[in-house]
């Protein structure tokens, strides 16, 4: 059993497509940052069959999609990084994030400690909220760009990240450009609310960036637009809608099962202090 590791995404997928087929909500972190990561890896048994990938995002963040516990304790003692570079934190499925965690620390002398939990939703029926809450909801145009990169800021702030780590501006655009941000809008035209969509990967779409202003909560806004792009995923023929939730949210967990969400894994990052 033995990991393999590239730069180029056409490889890794030649190499563990029919496992990122077959487990495709697994693995869902994985395909989304395929194009971007600086490092990918398979996880291969004695018989050549690939049971578990990893996408490592800059500068050096691991993040696990469908693997095993052993494989994930395996993983910390051969995966390549430079001087400067060893992985500040890990995340992916819990078990095995803990497997990771434990066997890194173990070998470099550092602690971890468990940082943001979430969960995994998968949508099954679509259950609108009703009663439906006033306004409507409209595709974020370019003129929308500047507060929704605001609300992005704060929707990381919110839920345990560095809101100036990254460039925000760049991810907002894009997803705007291609009509993958919707707003709600109350009964006088104003923004209330949004919610983005991922492109389409191995069928399957995930729902992010779902804010809501703290004076605008409690109206069902968020219930509304996060029907609404789930809508949109469903209407370009998207096999499988997911979405992750912070488990310390009690409201957001109820509002997604109440629209139809069910849950799937849950998910950790740990972080590792300072040598």
């Amino acid at each position: 059993m033995t990991w393999y590791f590239t730069e180029d995404p056409a490889v890794f997928r030649a190499a563990a497509g029919p496992l990122l087929a077959a487990e495709p909500a697994r693995n869902t972190t994985v395909l989304t940052l395929m194009d971007r990561a600086v490092r990918l890896g398979w996880w291969a048994d004695p018989d050549g069959r690939v049971t578990g990938t990893v996408a490592v995002a800059p500068p050096c963040v691991p993040l696990l999609g469908a693997v095993t516990v052993a494989a994930a304790r395996a993983l910390a003692s051969v995966l390549p990084y430079g001087p400067g570079e060893a992985p500040t934190e890990v995340r992916g499925e819990t078990g095995p994030v803990e497997a990771f965690a434990d066997a890194f620390a173990g070998a470099t002398g550092r602690s971890w400690a468990p940082g943001l939990r979430l969960r995994l939703f998968r949508l099954g029926t679509l259950v609108p909220p009703d009663p439906a809450p006033v306004g409507r909801a409209r595709v974020a145009g370019p003129e929308d760009v500047p507060l929704a990169t605001g609300w992005a800021r704060e929707f990381a702030r919110d839920i345990g990240d560095d809101p100036d780590a990254r460039d925000l501006t760049g991810p907002v655009t894009e997803r705007v450009t291609e009509g993958r941000l919707l707003l709600w809008e109350a009964p006088g035209g104003h923004p209330v609310s949004m919610a983005a969509v991922s492109r389409t990967l191995e069928g399957q779409a995930c729902v992010h960036l779902v804010y809501t202003p703290p004076a605008e909560r409690g109206r069902g806004y968020a219930a509304g637009v996060t029907t609404a792009v789930t809508r949109t995923a469903l209407a370009t023929g998207t096999e499988q809608v997911l979405l992750f939730t912070d488990l310390a949210n009690p409201t957001s967990n109820g509002l997604y099962r109440r629209l139809g969400y069910r849950p799937v894994t849950d998910h950790l990052s740990a972080v590792f202090t300072a040598p």
